[in-house]
């Protein structure tokens, strides 16, 4: 049995366990069932549970879910909008989000996959201080695509 200090006060017979306990406004609760002999401690429960689900309301609000922002451009998209695009995505990954490039191709303009190449490679070169290269440029049908994901603090 452990005190409600933490100490260890012995091997004891329950119902003196569950008096103890009452004498001092407690609950006796078992904290390891399966050893020999079985473990219980001395605590307010309704106090421990409502630190349990402080804690986890705090690891909870600390935790983040990562999303995948998307960005959408055209092999002849002009330097100044790209330079807008390219200033989101850095915003996009200092958050902490990925962000999806996909250049999209029309008629002839699929004749050009260079071009597309070329404006992803201005991502890259403008978001390499906060980003990494998860997707490497691909094509995928009629659109070439790129991923970048933050950058590890490792």
């Amino acid at each position: 049995m452990i005190s409600p200090e933490g100490d260890q006060i012995g091997i004891m017979p329950r119902d003196k366990a569950i008096s103890t306990a009452k004498e001092k406004g407690l609950d006796l609760i078992e904290v390891a069932p399966n050893a020999e002999p079985p473990v219980c401690r001395i605590m307010d429960h309704g106090k421990f549970r409502y630190e349990q689900q402080k804690k986890a309301k705090e690891a909870k609000k600390k935790s983040r879910q990562t999303q995948l922002k998307s960005i959408r451009i055209r092999p002849n998209t002009d330097d100044h909008d790209v330079n807008f695009k390219m200033r989101n995505a850095c915003k996009f990954l200092e958050k902490g989000d990925m962000v999806k490039f996909n250049v999209i191709f029309r008629g002839p303009e699929l004749r050009h996959k260079d071009r597309g190449r070329e404006q992803l490679q201005k991502f890259i070169e403008g978001c390499s201080e906060v980003g990494d290269v998860e997707q490497a440029p691909r094509m995928e049908g009629r659109r070439m695509t790129m991923v970048l994901r933050p950058k590890s603090d490792n």
